[in-house]
């Protein structure tokens, strides 16, 4: 029984993956979905997508195992985070397309918040800052342009969540409306210093309380699956947003320790301890997770273009056929050309919040090619993350507890990438062995609440590393390239 089975819902694809007694991964089962982009800058998915890839790969996961939902004590759900699903409650069908976290629809609105002088008084209570990146102006958007929404909603009859929440309400069949703490703070609706949904944001918003999700900590029961799903009922123990679940992964429990995951986007997390820290670098305050209670705070930064990037050069300009190619790509690049790539695709994040800036390369020849432009898409994810590190510790006044920087995600494989980043940023970067630190994340919350896995502390002591990366670039070379991006953002702002 100490067999755990986490679902990690992502952007790209769904994946389950079966973790033994030990901690150590059994099987996994993956299943990319379709993107679906209505107009430039707006991201979609089909709910349908979601549940449909979970399921099966939950069952594919369970059954590559070698296992029945007997032998599973309990399920942990992580998931892409902000992403907004507005459903019926009787029929559990979607309203609208699910509206991805990366969609840019609703910066005009979120400037008009702005402009109001609305921006401060959700700052002070979300931790967040006014961007089309949260939930609250997806679900705004969503009450506002399908047919009689509003008023569906007021009269109780639509329900809204997050990923987790949508999974859960499938999973549970239709039981459970439920979301985790995490989860909730990503909303831009949710008060982390008081722990419950803001009435005046959702005033604001003219957003119903009633279609929102009951808030739990990371670790709690969520509810049981439906018993035709697996064969046999398993309990929902653990939930954590998908970044959240990283550092949980990543063990980074003590404050002054980070961790950066590489996925679609770069998201790093700055674990600040009970106490929650006011950015003045345009950083989120958010929270790391809650357990018995009590919330543990975070900063986090994000890049909304990391992973995404090698997808561009496999699927948009098709350079590659597979991500692993750059590696090599890179390696043999021409080290006389230098080329800059702002993947600003869609928008820049962290810490510009620039959502109407756009892509640019700078230092193109005549012999730039699939070798250079690989070359320079690994090192946009690391000239990024510096951004995003110097934010962070203008606002964190106290030494880490740890100097390096832990990393994971796929783009954490890649060697070039992490070199280059170590490199950039003048510190060592620590890869662990098991760098699906985000499911592992949520299957320890699901198995320490069920009783079958270690506490916290046994937990972090089972952390091990399996390369670490330092800095071989000069420091005159290192700010020297640090500033030729830096011309380049400032490039790309301007256009």
């Amino acid at each position: 029984m100490g067999y755990i089975l986490a679902l990690d819902q992502g952007t790209t694809s769904s994946r389950g993956i079966v973790f033994g007694p030990d901690m150590k991964i059994v099987a996994t089962a993956q299943e990319e979905f379709p993107q679906h982009y209505p107009k430039s800058g707006w991201v979609e998915h089909d709910p349908s997508d979601l549940w449909a890839s979970t399921a099966a790969t939950a069952r594919a996961a369970i059954e590559k195992a070698g296992l029945k939902a007997t032998d599973i004590a309990a399920i942990g759900i992580t998931n892409q985070r902000e992403t907004t699903i507005v459903w019926d409650r009787k029929t559990g069908k979607p309203i609208h397309n699910a509206i991805v976290w990366q969609d840019r629809r609703t910066a005009d609105f979120c400037a008009k918040l702005r402009d109001d002088g609305h921006e401060a008084m959700i700052t002070a209570r979300t931790g967040l800052i006014v961007d089309p990146y949260f939930s609250a102006t997806k679900l705004k958007y969503i009450l506002d342009t399908v047919d009689g929404a509003r008023d569906r909603a007021r009269k109780g009859e639509l329900a809204f969540g997050t990923v987790d929440s949508w999974l859960i309400w499938n999973l549970t069949g239709g039981r459970s409306h439920v979301t985790d703490a995490t989860n909730a703070a990503r909303t831009m609706l949710y008060d982390i210093h008081k722990g419950r949904w803001s009435q005046t944001i959702c005033d604001l918003f003219d957003i119903p309380q009633d279609m929102l999700p009951k808030v739990h900590d990371c670790a709690a029961d969520f509810g049981m699956t439906r018993a035709d799903l697996f064969g046999h009922e398993i309990p929902i123990l653990g939930v954590a947003g998908d970044q959240q679940a990283a550092t949980i992964g990543q063990a980074c429990f003590q404050p002054g320790m980070m961790k950066s995951t590489y996925g679609t986007g770069c998201f790093a997390v700055l674990n600040t301890g009970d106490a929650p820290v006011t950015s003045t670098k345009k950083l989120l305050t958010t929270i790391a997770y809650q357990l018995d209670g009590k919330p543990t705070y975070a900063l986090e930064v994000s890049i909304f273009i990391a992973g995404a990037v090698v997808q561009w050069l496999r699927d948009g300009i098709k350079v590659i056929r597979a991500a692993p190619e750059t590696q090599g790509l890179a390696e043999t690049a021409d080290p006389s050309q230098d080329l800059i790539l702002v993947p600003a695709f869609v928008g820049l994040g962290a810490p510009y919040w620039a959502p109407e800036a756009r892509g640019a390369i700078f230092g193109m020849t005549r012999n730039s090619g699939p070798a250079e432009f690989a070359r320079a898409a690994l090192e946009s994810v690391g000239y990024q993350t510096r951004d995003l590190l110097e934010a962070m510790q203008a606002d964190w006044k106290r030494d880490a507890a740890e100097p390096s920087l832990r990393v994971d995600g796929g783009m954490a494989a890649n060697d070039y990438a992490m070199q280059f980043l170590s490199d950039i940023i003048g510190a060592p970067v620590d890869r662990p062995q098991v760098l699906e630190t985000t499911a592992l994340g949520a299957a320890w919350l699901a198995g320490m609440r069920a009783g079958v896995w270690p506490a916290m502390d046994e937990f972090a002591k089972g952390w091990a590393i399996d390369r670490q990366f330092t800095a071989e670039m000069g420091a005159d070379d290192r700010d020297a390239r640090y500033a030729r991006w830096g011309r380049a953002v400032t490039a790309v702002l301007g256009v």
